[in-house]
């Protein structure tokens, strides 16, 4: 349901507190208390039958006798009589309420359906939003709204707070309060029966009393859901979370080596990660956060240089740095010799910069300047040690112009205590971070950074992939569905390799053997040395039992080691069945890296790619990362670059760099895969051998099983991927075109589009005149959330070879699909031919088939051409006395496309 309504929550005209009272410390009465005191202007209604007056308010005894319908109810009644509450309520027109009660999802009805459930129920007819229940409630001070039972309120501010844990609400509430922090709401999820992140966020992100989003997340429910509101907000606003929960839980008992490494804490780390928002690790950290993206130039890169008037601060400051992922700066020779110039002969002539204890303030503002035009310096952290031979407020006024007025990132450290108070507060008052501590201000460093790398992914248009692949679907679904009709879960390793060479993924050639002697007849075939591997349905990891001999390199010895292995298998597991052995060649890549790619389903996002340094031992090394698919060129090579193998692949000494585009080629081809086949549960490439020629693998495991019905791959994503289903190829002026979604991929000819249309046309798309798009606004265009937007462009071959992009038609939904917001542009020099008509007609069947209820846009008067089409579509056309625009608006249901 998502935003529907939630302007009554939070924003009412008229509160009703059912079971107000006057009690002391009961809910009822602390709620109409902190009503009272938030001074909300508005219209305040108790109801309770057993008073007829509480304070200066009349108490009223049910709903029926309200005066008007409240916008909102707070409800602090017994469980039962929720349900019923909400039906009277949701019949007199309230759209909002707050359950505060608890206990609902324990206690059933007389026809054995949960009080929560019934509640629900009592709601979805009258569209009636539910926050809680079992929440304390919640505040948005901006209106002196406490509809609540915290213990103390909050200041009005710009911060919005959002917290599934009440106790963890509270805490923060008088934390913040104590620190003079305020918010523009501050909100408590409960149980999240209806209202969850997915919504609040969804409203947060447009309120426009909102600077920053803080969330306190323990679960997630509906994750697409989630991660299409996420990445929405913040594209927007900082979205900084705590997750709780991080510690691991053990491993879990898998078929695969990725089934046992893949944490669910992993897992919210990717998505948080992926949604653009900046992941923290306590309540202070969270504020902090919100401090430094505030006050920060984001940084283009994580070098730093720290300038320092004491040594021991800068060592501090450079371990906490190389701890944490930073750089250190390299100073270029010219800004060494400039230095010199400046600095006592006895300066450190490196990063960091000591400039020693007695530095004067014209000292700071040199050397400042001249590190400010190093090129390596991404960042530079100033910090300052007091001295009685110069205040450390002089320095503080000398180099805030300096700070204030550069495009570089600085943030400074002032140790000490009330000696540095006035240079802090100089420094706070200009709007520049100011920390206590060199590990403080590295990590303040630190979360920007992060904080950067996370948004580039969210808005950074990837390059087109290296190779466009047409796998062998049919071939893929005929190996799973057979497995499945035997009645088996994991795939042999035969099975799995043929999987992956149907989509494009480098095998070993492998055979299988069903005894001795036909291992022997193999070998000869494949051509000496090979590998001999047990093949069994009881056994997961093949080594564990002597089940995998490599280089064999005669017949004799193939034999020797598949005899050897039968008797060693029937010793170590005698209850396990052996098959028959596989057979392969062996790979002769002596400077190849083993890396491990793997595939298993998280039970809240679904689907997740794992990468890392594989083998063996690869649970012992835990050297891996993790991804949310879909993947492109952009998100596998980020995948890549989180682990530590990364810096073996860049290449060292004699060794040359692995072909890093043929292993994020892999990743993505792994993408399509799990998108396609629904049925896979679990797969493991190990090892994936990795070097300059390109990649090869050794040793493949899938486990399957049957999907839910009518699920399809992309179903079970938390990103939903690029739809694909939605290609079409057409006929238009005796060419052939394709119609198709818009890609990531398609940001460079998506850009040489927008530079063939005339000014004329970009003012009738956009009503202003745009010469240039930014990377940004490029990024929007050509990389959108296919769960709530849709952008159909036409391509067609050029004569030269390539394609190009010459019309796009766009619909971006309201997160309810109620309504659609369209827009239709063709290139400048073909209007007039019927490409704009063709591509409104299929995004008129695409809101069809998803459920949208009508087509909404706006058009300048004296754009005839468009006004002329979308008329002949059958979209009413009406003047807007406010704008002076024309509206448009097509009813998907009047005109008989939507059911």
């Amino acid at each position: 349901m998502s935003t529907r309504n939630l302007k009554s929550l939070f924003e009412p005209a008229s509160v009703a507190i059912i079971g107000a009272s006057q009690r002391p410390h009961s809910v009822g009465a602390t709620v109409l208390r902190n009503m009272t005191e938030g001074n909300f202007k508005d219209a305040v209604f108790p109801v309770n039958p057993k008073y007829g007056q509480i304070g200066s308010h009349k108490v009223y005894a049910r709903v029926a006798d309200l005066p008007q319908a409240p916008d909102l109810a707070v409800i602090c009644t017994p469980p039962s009589t929720v349900p019923g509450l909400i039906r009277e309520l949701g019949a007199r027109g309230t759209k909002a309420a707050v359950v505060i009660t608890a206990g609902l999802g324990a206690t059933r009805d007389e026809q054995g359906i949960t009080l929560k459930q019934a509640m629900l129920n009592e709601a979805k007819p009258h569209l009636l939003r539910i926050l809680g229940p079992n929440c304390v409630g919640l505040l948005a001070p901006g209106i002196g709204l406490n509809a609540s039972f915290a213990h103390t309120d909050a200041l009005p501010g710009r911060l919005a707070f959002v917290s599934q844990s009440g106790a963890l609400m509270t805490a923060v509430l008088d934390w913040a309060k104590s620190r003079g922090i305020g918010f523009s709401k501050f909100i408590s999820l409960g149980e999240s029966a209806d209202v969850d992140f997915g919504d609040v966020l969804d409203y947060l992100a447009g309120d426009g009393s909102t600077q920053a989003i803080l969330m306190y997340i323990e679960d997630i429910r509906q994750a697409r859901k989630f991660m299409s509101a996420a990445r929405a907000a913040a594209r927007s606003k900082p979205v900084i979370v705590v997750k709780a929960g991080r510690a691991p839980e053990g491993a879990k008992a898998a078929a695969s080596h990725t089934g046992a490494l893949a944490g669910a804490d992993d897992v919210y780390d990717a998505a948080i990660r992926r949604a653009g928002m900046l992941r923290v690790f306590s309540t202070e950290e969270l504020f902090d956060a919100v401090e430094t993206l505030a006050r920060s130039r984001l940084p283009s890169g994580d070098r730093l240089v720290i300038m320092t008037n004491g040594g021991g601060p800068g060592v501090m400051a450079t371990d906490d740095l190389i701890g944490s992922t930073g750089h250190l700066a390299k100073l270029s020779e010219e800004t060494l010799d400039k230095l010199d110039e400046v600095l006592p002969a006895i300066w450190s002539r490196a990063n960091p910069v000591d400039i020693i204890g007695d530095a004067a303030a014209e000292r700071y503002v040199q050397a400042l300047e001249i590190l400010l035009k190093d090129p390596q310096a991404d960042a530079i952290l100033c910090i300052h040690a007091p001295t009685a031979i110069v205040s450390s407020t002089v320095i503080a006024e000398a180099i805030v112009p300096l700070a204030r007025n550069t495009s570089r990132s600085i943030i400074t450290c002032w140790l000490g205590g009330d000696a540095v108070v006035p240079a802090r507060q100089c420094f706070a008052a200009a709007g520049i971070p100011a920390y206590d501590t060199p590990e403080d201000a590295v990590g303040g460093f630190m979360q920007v950074v992060q904080y950067r790398r996370n948004q580039n992914l969210l808005m950074q248009v990837p390059p087109s992939a290296p190779a466009d692949f047409v796998p062998d679907r049919g071939k893929a679904r005929t190996t799973v569905r057979a497995a499945l009709e035997e009645g088996r879960t994991m795939l042999s390793e035969p099975e799995a390799k043929a999987i992956l060479s149907a989509y494009g993924v480098p095998v070993v050639e492998t055979r299988i053997a069903h005894d001795i002697e036909a291992t022997v007849q193999c070998a000869r075939h494949i051509g000496f040395p090979v590998a001999l591997k047990i093949l069994s349905p009881d056994i997961t990891h093949k080594s564990d039992v002597g089940g995998v001999v490599l280089d064999l390199e005669s017949e004799e010895a193939v034999r020797a080691a598949g005899t050897r292995m039968h008797r060693q298998l029937a010793r170590l597991q005698p209850g396990a069945r052996l098959t028959g052995f596989t057979v392969q060649a062996m790979a002769r890549r002596p400077q190849a890296h083993e890396l491990i790619i793997g595939i298993t389903t998280d039970p809240v996002f679904g689907p997740v790619i794992l990468f890392g340094q594989g083998g063996v031992a690869v649970e012992v090394m835990a050297d891996h990362a993790i991804a949310l698919p879909p993947l492109n060129m952009v998100l596998a090579h980020d995948l890549v670059s989180r682990t530590r193998v990364a810096k073996l692949l860049a290449g060292y000494r004699n060794q040359p760099p692995a072909d890093l585009d043929g292993i994020c080629r892999t990743l993505i081809q792994i993408s399509h895969l799990i998108t396609d086949i629904a049925e896979i549960a679990e797969l493991d490439i190990n090892p994936l051998l990795a070097d300059s020629r390109g990649v090869i693998a050794l040793d493949a495991r899938i486990r399957v099983a049957a999907p839910a019905s009518a699920t399809t791959g992309a179903d079970r994503f938390a990103i939903r991927p690029y739809p694909e289903e939605w290609e079409e190829l057409v006929t238009w002026q005796d060419k052939p075109l394709l119609l198709r979604p818009i890609r990531p991929e398609d940001g460079a000819s998506h850009l040489e589009f927008f530079h063939a249309l005339t000014l004329e046309d970009v003012h009738y798309r956009a009503f202003i005149g745009i010469r240039e798009l930014q990377p940004s606004q490029l990024a929007r265009l050509t990389q959108i959330d296919y769960d709530r937007e849709m952008a159909f462009v036409a391509t067609r071959q050029r004569e030269g070879g390539g394609t190009e992009t010459i019309g796009v038609a766009r619909a971006i939904a309201d997160p309810d699909n109620v309504n659609a917001e369209f827009a239709v542009i063709v290139r400048s020099d073909l209007k007039g031919k019927g490409l704009g008509k063709m591509l409104m007609k299929k995004l008129i069947d695409y809101c069809c088939a998803r459920g949208t209820k009508e087509m909404v846009g706006e058009a300048l008067g004296d754009n005839k051409a468009l006004l002329n089409m979308v008329r002949g579509l059958g979209f009413q056309v009406r003047p807007d006395p406010e704008s002076g625009t024309m509206l448009l608006r097509l009813d998907l249901a009047a005109c008989g496309r939507v059911a």
